[in-house]
């Protein structure tokens, strides 16, 4: 960076009003806000959109013209002839982005605590000296000169200068890229992701609509594309039991209950099978499981069909298996044979206690039965449904090559950039969508937990986020239930390495709490009044008069913003060179 930005053949004009919104410059004469070459650098003058520098007593500031006008007398005069052979007098607003100081430029300060006097000077600020300050935009000093960096664009009012910004700022605090349909999104996502992938950086990509599929060709930087139900499924045992509630619906007062002891005894039956001939469980017979109870007692659990019996059968072996492998029951993950969930739940109608030996389970109930036929239809439903069964791998085994865990961490140990995970073929039916994107979520949220991304962060890109983020499930059956697991690695996650960038057209869909945790904008062209509000609400370094060019951004220009980012910053967004497939069809 230039140690001297007040370079007096690039001076304008003078400061002549200071308030605490923006400053005004006097151009002593029209001739200084012409156009001209210095150096081979072709320098704007009084343009609107113009990056200035002013230089005061201790600061110096950085600024961009917003408005130009000319003093009421000289409006009156003004004709072609005159324009031509006579000296204007314009004044212009300059809204001041930043301060540095005067010796040290590139200290700068994200606050105003000083502002420019009255009669200082305005010079033209060079693409150079600006340039410097995009590269360090979030970066501490002594990390500046190997700090990563994503070439991304060039400025909007001044195509020489390119918009060079540390990958550490874009993502660091999360990002979020906004616009309408047509604006750029998709192709700023892709810049993003190749840039990414020059500094050798690893990014998951959920994609609802297969936009990137074409990162899927060069198998030198990118994984084995893992589509869900062409290629890959996301296995039942991995979903949590809150999402298996999601996915069945159970009423609240009777089926439940029911659900979650027939979920329990699976997973009890999955332990038996698991732990056969040690001194706490033996196996004496086809239907029996032999339970320790003391040196001189054991005790029976009765199987059938893959299931286990109840009605009528001693609790204490039950218990007593239950306590000693509480973790691995009480779990979040559902390692149990969901396809013996019906029959289970048929068993489990039964009354708590036999009235005449209360250390027995009672006898069939009817009623509870019948009170939960709706919930063993929506079970078989499920589990026959080869939507479902393509999505959850009903009849597959755990360790399968193509399920999408055993995909994934494939690619955290690997050396390759890019993992996509394409929703594409996914049923939009019963938010199959929904939950499926929120378990893998879950899943990476654990791995993060883990800290296993601690020495090789990881970003993940969320593709259409506004039909992920925080979804809400329910229907006559069912409570209401939050999908929130991007809401949580939004919150949590920084220090963990895993880092969040969401794509949407509808920033006001995506929560409050999640948007409050994002640290940088990307917005491209924003029509919608609640879209506007909720980047205006969420992004405390833009100011309204850099949030009135949304609804006029052409195609693929954005406005970039963010807490590592001390000044708005309007850009073009370069063509990347692995384009998405987001064209609008022709007619």
């Amino acid at each position: 960076m230039s140690s001297n930005p007040f370079n007096h053949s690039h001076f304008i004009g003078y400061i002549n009003q200071v308030t605490p919104q923006y400053v005004k410059v006097h151009f002593p004469s029209s001739v200084l806000m012409k156009s001209f070459t210095f150096y081979g650098e072709e320098l704007k003058g009084g343009l609107v959109g113009s990056y200035v520098v002013i230089e005061g007593e201790k600061y110096g500031f950085l600024g961009k013209i917003l408005e130009l006008s000319l003093p009421e007398k000289e409006r009156l005069e003004l004709s072609e002839k005159s324009f031509n052979t006579k000296e204007f007098h314009p004044t212009g607003k300059i809204e001041i982005l930043l301060s540095f100081e005067l010796f040290e430029p590139s200290n700068i300060d994200k606050g105003l605590n000083s502002l420019p006097m009255i009669g200082a000077k305005v010079f033209i600020c060079s693409s150079e000296f600006i340039k410097g300050y995009f590269k360090g935009f979030g970066v501490k000093k002594e990390q500046q000169d190997k700090a990563p960096v994503i070439e991304l664009g060039r400025l909007t009012y001044d195509k020489s200068t390119i918009v060079e910004l540390s990958q550490q700022a874009i993502f660091g605090r999360h990002c979020a890229i906004v616009g309408t349909t047509g604006g750029g999104k998709s192709y700023t996502v892709s810049k993003l992701i190749e840039g990414m992938i020059e500094n050798k950086s690893k990014a998951i990509i959920i994609d609802p609509t297969g936009e990137y599929s074409n990162f899927d060709i060069n198998n030198e930087i990118a994984s084995k594309p893992l589509i869900l139900t062409n290629d890959a499924f996301f296995h039942y045992s991995n979903l949590t039991v809150s999402d298996l509630f999601v996915l069945l619906r159970p009423s609240g007062q009777v089926q439940s209950p029911k659900l979650m002891e027939a979920i329990k005894s699976l997973k009890i039956l999955r332990i038996l099978e698991n732990n056969i001939d040690n001194d706490f469980i033996t196996k004496p017979d086809e239907n029996t499981y032999s339970i320790k109870i003391t040196d001189v007692i054991r005790e029976e659990i009765k199987v059938s069909n893959n299931t286990i019996l109840k009605a009528g059968q001693l609790i204490r072996p039950f218990n007593r298996v239950y306590s000693k492998f509480l973790n691995q029951i009480e779990g979040l993950n559902s390692d149990f044979n969901i396809e013996s969930l019906s029959f289970q739940l048929v068993k489990e109608c039964i009354n708590d206690v036999d009235f005449n030996n209360h250390h027995k389970w009672g006898g069939i109930n009817n009623n509870h039965a019948t009170n939960c036929i709706s919930l063993i239809l929506r079970v078989n439903n499920l589990i026959n449904n080869p939507e479902f069964n393509k999505i959850f791998g009903f009849e597959k085994q755990k360790n399968d090559p193509s399920e999408l865990i055993n995909g994934i961490n494939e690619f955290i140990n690997g050396d390759l950039n890019i993992l996509r995970i394409g929703f594409e073929q996914v049923s939009f039916d019963f938010q199959a969508r929904e939950i499926l994107a929120n378990a893998v979520s879950k899943f990476l949220l654990e791995l993060a937990r883990d800290k296993r991304f601690q020495e090789s962060p990881i970003v993940l890109f969320v593709d259409e986020a506004h039909q992920f983020l925080n979804k809400k499930v329910k229907d006559e059956y069912f409570e209401t239930t939050d999908l929130s697991s991007f809401d949580s690695i939004a919150k949590e996650c920084r220090k963990y390495g895993l880092f969040l960038c969401i794509a949407t057209q509808m920033p006001r869909d995506i929560p409050n709490g999640t948007l409050s945790q994002i640290g940088t904008f990307i917005s491209h062209r924003l029509i919608n009044h609640q879209d506007k509000e909720a980047i205006a609400n969420a992004c405390s370094s833009a100011n309204r008069d850099t949030l009135s060019f949304l609804p006029v951004l052409g195609s693929g220009e954005a406005i970039l913003m963010g807490v590592d980012f001390p000044m708005p910053v309007m850009l073009k967004v370069e063509m990347p060179l692995i384009k998405p497939k987001s064209d609008t069809p022709l007619f």
